[in-house]
């Protein structure tokens, strides 16, 4: 199954409409401890379509990514059930996170704001992923994996996760294996590394906004049990 390029612009497309509705939507301030204000507005329903397209690319990657897979996908199904259950106050992330701390569950079990965290990783995961292959397509997969999780998944996993990851990455396909999947009928190199870099450009600040968000909220640091 190829995934067509035309599925990068899709997120591209989504990361281009939550810049829109940040600016569009003008978040209340909040008012912290030392009496300073922020404001954070972290659309839902474009995050959650930009952490579905994650998915996808770590389905391409195969066997090794299967453990991670299912934790976005449990992780998206969470957030969205949520978001269904009152769409207007739930298009704004920051208030599913504000849910669980006034119910004190933002660090118990399988929160909402534990799904936030760990699909932020993925998302950093991915997109260092993409950032080694967009400067060198012909990049040794293995080498581009295991060096995207060292520098962002491998900080926060226990020794049993990372063990896992460690035996499953021998399954990782080459890398002109994934190139072709990924980008699709139709496209050559130069095309597909300026479509991978328009992506990067917008992914990247999204992803450090968000840390924000969760270091405001004392949820940056937690690691797996």
């Amino acid at each position: 199954m190829e995934v067509e390029s035309t599925e990068i612009r899709s997120a591209i497309e989504e990361l281009s409409m939550m810049q829109l509705l940040k600016v569009k939507v003008k978040p209340k301030e909040t008012v912290d401890d030392d009496n300073t204000t922020k404001s954070f507005h972290i659309p839902t329903m474009p995050f959650l379509s930009i952490s579905n397209f994650v998915f996808q690319v770590l389905d391409k990657i195969g066997p090794t990514m299967a453990v991670l897979r299912q934790d976005i996908y449990q992780n998206i199904q969470r957030l969205e059930k949520v978001h269904d259950s009152d769409p207007s106050l739930y298009s704004n992330m920051v208030e599913i996170l504000k849910q669980d701390i006034s119910e004190g569950k933002e660090r118990k079990g399988p929160s909402c704001s534990k799904a936030l965290l760990w699909l932020t990783r993925s998302l950093d995961f991915t997109l260092a992923l993409l950032q080694l292959l967009a400067e060198d397509l012909e990049m040794n997969m293995e080498q581009a994996v295991q060096e995207s999780y060292n520098n962002t998944l491998k900080p926060w996993h226990g020794w049993i996760s990372s063990a896992a990851f460690k035996v499953a990455l021998k399954l990782v396909p080459d890398s002109k294996g994934f190139i072709t999947i990924l980008m699709g009928k139709d496209k050559n190199n130069d095309d597909f590394k300026k479509e991978l870099r328009t992506f990067i450009s917008l992914l990247a600040p999204m992803l450090k906004e968000i840390h924000d968000v969760l270091d405001a909220y004392g949820l940056d640091r937690l690691k797996s049990t």
